[in-house]
């Protein structure tokens, strides 16, 4: 049986849904366990003062973080889903514009599952795949896929319309580096990696992910766009252009110019389903029986892919030691555990070594642009290793 830790307290009613947390749809009641370790207990207490403290000084208006280290769970919903025109109090069932998130929980696996079927070949040239791929006879997939492919960071959205039409913007791109030779983390890449999935499979990339990857999963709440029944709990982001709020609508321009499904943007999750698909990476590729990667993919992803003398570290499509590592935080191991981080105040984390994953869930755009998660990454990450049991920072 899962045991659960509370974030604040080990009262059942807290736990349960008062305070702010909310229920979680989807998921039975829990009972508590018997008292975890003292250091689990100080851990995970502080991350709930840590989201409690970061809603107090503005720096987002509201989050959910979940922790999680084999049965024992930790979640907490802290301050606003919204601020404006109403307020209205986080859950723990918010869904959230994932933002880069999809490039590695949506593109990413149905690459990798595209690889095992002999459909994808990752060191293959990328114009094997999409013929119009201007710089494709040097780019491999693997590049692409790393973050080295020398392409731009992104294609101007301004102007056009259209999920073809964005394609052909990103197979246009010229290089400004040669392959191999600079990390540039860049959209265009991952936009290229879900038109290739879509070319080889005849799927639209948002139908190949529900039925081969968030089905499977039991990722209810996961999807490219936000159905209108489920808008109401879904957290806005940014103004939109009628005087409301973009909510149920992916923020990024131009995952939006393509009718919100592209490689590199446009997927809505819970906090809940993410935890399902990091345990799914924790169990091999496999989550309750079903499977969904090998664990030869699994481990591919997330090992060093880089050569040392580009001074970064990722994975295929995760991030493992670069400027953008902070949900790290200073206790999980620098080239061991990975993850990734979303515009939008997303982060996801997870550390094999320790069988341990933390989740945090913001819309730090809502309601001025002005929200800041980098230091609350980083404590979460800290405190996720310390209730995982990794109590002194990291020797590199």
């Amino acid at each position: 049986m899962r045991a659960v830790f509370p974030l604040l307290t080990l009262s059942l009613p807290v736990l349960l849904g008062l305070g702010g947390c909310g229920t979680m749809r989807g998921t039975d009641p829990t009972p508590v366990s018997p008292p975890a370790s003292a250091a689990r207990l100080e851990a995970t207490r502080g991350m709930g003062e840590a989201l409690s403290r970061a809603v107090a000084d503005k720096r987002v208006r509201g989050g959910v973080v979940w922790w999680q280290q084999g049965d024992a769970v930790a979640v907490r919903a802290e301050g606003w889903r919204a601020v404006s025109p109403e307020s209205e109090r986080m859950t723990r069932d918010t869904l959230f514009d994932a933002a880069s998130l999809t490039k590695v929980i949506a593109t990413t696996t149905a690459v990798m599952q595209l690889v095992e079927r002999g459909k994808l070949n990752l060191d293959a040239p990328a114009d094997t795949y999409l013929p119009g791929l201007r710089a494709g006879k040097v780019v491999t997939l693997r590049q692409l896929m790393t973050h080295t492919s020398g392409l731009p960071a992104g294609i101007n959205p301004a102007g056009w319309q259209g999920h073809a039409r964005g394609i052909k913007l990103a197979e246009a791109a010229a290089l400004e580096d040669q392959p191999g030779e600079v990390f540039r983390y860049s959209d265009i890449n991952y936009i290229l990696l879900g038109a290739m999935v879509e070319k080889v499979d005849g799927r639209r990339l948002d139908r190949y992910c529900e039925e081969e990857v968030f089905q499977p999963l039991g990722m209810t709440d996961t999807a490219f766009g936000v159905p209108e029944a489920k808008v109401a709990r879904t957290a806005p982001t940014a103004p939109d252009k009628k005087g409301g709020w973009w909510r149920g609508v992916v923020h990024d321009a131009c995952a939006r110019n393509m009718e919100g499904v592209a490689g590199h943007a446009g997927l809505f999750t819970t906090a809940s389903d993410l935890s399902r698909f990091a345990r799914m990476l924790l169990g091999g590729g496999e989550l309750d029986g079903r499977r969904v990667l090998s664990e030869a993919s699994v481990r591919e992803m997330t090992r060093p892919q880089l050569a040392p003398v580009l001074a970064v570290q990722r994975g295929l499509g995760w991030d493992i030691d670069t400027p953008h590592s902070g949900p790290r935080g200073s206790l999980y191991p620098p080239l061991k555990s990975f993850g990734h981080t979303g515009f939008t105040g997303t982060s996801l984390w997870v550390d094999p070594a320790s069988g341990s994953f933390v989740i945090l869930l913001t819309s730090r755009l809502h309601p001025d642009g002005k929200g800041d998660t980098g230091r609350l990454r980083a404590e979460m990450g800290t405190l996720a290793a310390e209730a995982a049991g990794l109590g002194r920072p990291m020797l590199r």
